[in-house]
């Protein structure tokens, strides 16, 4: 598998605020990474640094040709961030997606509507086209989001807290969906659900201002508390339950 990017050594942050301190990272073809920690640890500046939003106050990140422009990553954000004002509707915001595909003026040719309109019907949306985000619930609107993702066909897709707004109905769908996904581009999938996405991810990164590495979808407490990684390790069974530690 080829290596698509490398983060080496870096430190990253916002004005003199350091968010990420000394971390590296490999990423590579056919790689489905959770990136976990807890909340304020780095995971969304990652990614951020992933895209070039957020730059390197020392260190390198280095990319493949295939990404060296950004054009072919993927990148889901928070639902939570985006405004529901947000004034196109479904179909443009899945167009959306192929914009940086396009020459400076491109106009979007029969293909490309094409493509948006079964992206549109593959997410369950049917019926939505001409729908502001105003009009859908926080699932729908995660899913428009993923088709403006998915729009340009990338080598590298970004997902950032994607189950905090994923429908119940459509859970075991899109996790499903991103396990076909991943058979033609490498995943990164910032969560706090640890124990639904141990199950569909191929290894983990732990984020708390450092990373670690953990190259296995098996991961316990005590692992998580030797790489610094305060964050509670949830299970699920046929009753839904959560495993905390022994009380002394």
């Amino acid at each position: 598998m080829s290596v698509l990017l490398e983060i080496k050594n870096v430190y990253a942050g916002y004005g003199e605020r350091t968010v990420l301190e000394d971390i590296s990272l490999t990423i590579s073809e056919g790689d489905f990474m959770g990136v976990i920690g807890p909340n304020g640890g780095g995971k969304t500046t990652l990614l951020k640094l992933i895209l070039g939003i957020v730059r390197p106050t020392s260190g390198t990140v280095r990319y493949n040709e295939s990404l060296i422009d950004r054009r072919n990553i993927g990148y889901l954000p928070q639902v939570s961030h985006v405004d529901s004002a947000f004034p196109l509707v479904v179909k443009d915001i899945v167009l959306s997606g192929l914009m940086m595909h396009k020459k400076l003026y491109g106009r979007m040719d029969r293909a490309d509507k094409e493509r948006a309109q079964n992206i549109i019907r593959e997410l369950g949306l049917q019926g939505y086209e001409k729908a502001t985000l105003s009009e859908l619930s926080g699932g729908q609107v995660q899913r428009v989001f993923l088709g403006r993702a998915l729009a340009g066909n990338p080598r590298l897709l970004l997902l950032d807290e994607p189950d905090n707004f994923v429908d119940t109905s459509f859970e075991n769908e899109f996790y499903l969906r991103l396990r076909e996904l991943n058979k033609k581009m490498a995943i990164l999938m910032a969560s706090h659900d640890v124990g639904t996405v141990s199950s569909y991810v191929k290894s983990f990164a732990c984020v708390n201002r450092k990373l670690h590495y953990h190259p296995s979808p098996e991961i316990t407490n005590e692992q998580l508390s030797a790489y610094d990684c305060p964050i509670q390790l949830v299970t699920h069974g046929r009753v839904p339950h959560t495993v905390l530690e022994k009380h002394e």
